[in-house]
């Protein structure tokens, strides 16, 4: 059960959900959950495993919960809890919480919350992309490439990216829907030619619901993003879904060459990152 709940985990993880996460770490007496037995869900609902069920379950289920939901600065400050439980109701001198069961046990359980790592999805292998790869690889993000260019999006050039994609534009996003991307945290564009961007992002713009991951970013002078700005809403697309695009990328700290742009960028995404809770 370990196994199977941990696997369960990762791969919320990968798509970019968060995840509660009880794992009992001691028992003694009778008890519904021996160490080891876990249990996981994730803020829109879904859940795995058990620690065991009963009145248990349920406690430890809403603590998880409020991790999720409200109690972020908890998370922050501790980095979790750890809880002791006595398995009946009049339990009196224990520093524990009492619970209404006649089982007279103890089950001590610890308590996290785990986000995501962010995966950035590098559009355009060039001298950036290649450069945010490496910021990537040493901040322990997850990155992937993608470039109309077969030898810009090769294993010799990013030798730890997740996924490698080479081809069209259309090509990639035929076989790309809101809930394949979600799996990015970021999607840079990057492209050496501003059309092939243009291409990429009005895609991306049709296939992703407004508010959802990935966040979009882009390379390039406000004065070429206006100009697409006011294209993309004649042709249709929302302002709302245009104006959620970040151009130009990167925190201003006047970064002129490949590496700087890069650390730029991915402050800027950890800055994100750390106002959602993502890297709490």
């Amino acid at each position: 059960m370990t196994r199977a709940v941990l696997t369960w985990v990762l791969e919320r993880l990968e798509r970019g959900e968060s995840v509660a996460m009880a794992s009992v770490i001691e028992a003694s007496g009778s008890v519904p959950g021996k160490p080891g037995a876990r249990l996981a869900l994730t803020p829109n609902g879904a859940r795995f495993g058990t620690i065991g069920g009963a009145g248990l379950e349920q406690k430890v289920e809403n603590t998880l919960k409020g991790m999720l939901n409200g109690g972020r600065q908890e998370v922050r400050d501790k980095g979790g809890k750890v809880e002791t439980f006595v398995l009946y109701k009049d339990a009196k001198g224990e520093e524990a919480t009492p619970l209404d069961s006649l089982c007279g046990g103890r089950v001590t359980v610890a308590m996290e919350v785990m986000n995501p790592m962010p995966h950035i999805l590098i559009a355009g292998g060039g001298h950036v992309g290649r450069a945010v790869a490496i910021v990537c690889d040493t901040l322990g993000w997850s990155h992937s490439v993608f470039d109309v260019r077969a030898e810009f999006a090769e294993a010799n050039r990013y030798p730890f990216a997740s996924e490698l994609h080479s081809g069209s534009v259309s090509g990639f996003l035929e076989e790309e829907d809101s809930a394949s991307m979600v799996r990015f945290s970021d999607v840079l564009l990057l492209g050496h030619d501003w059309a092939i961007d243009q291409e990429m992002l009005l895609g991306l713009l049709d296939r992703l619901e407004s508010g959802s991951r990935p966040r979009i970013g882009a390379i390039g002078s406000t004065v070429k993003w206006n100009s697409f700005r006011d294209s993309a809403i004649a042709a249709g697309v929302s302002k709302e879904s245009v104006d959620s695009v970040r151009c130009p990328i990167g925190l201003n700290i006047g970064a002129e060459s490949p590496e700087e742009i890069a650390v730029a960028v991915c402050a800027e995404i950890m800055a994100l990152e750390k106002q959602s809770g993502s890297l709490d």
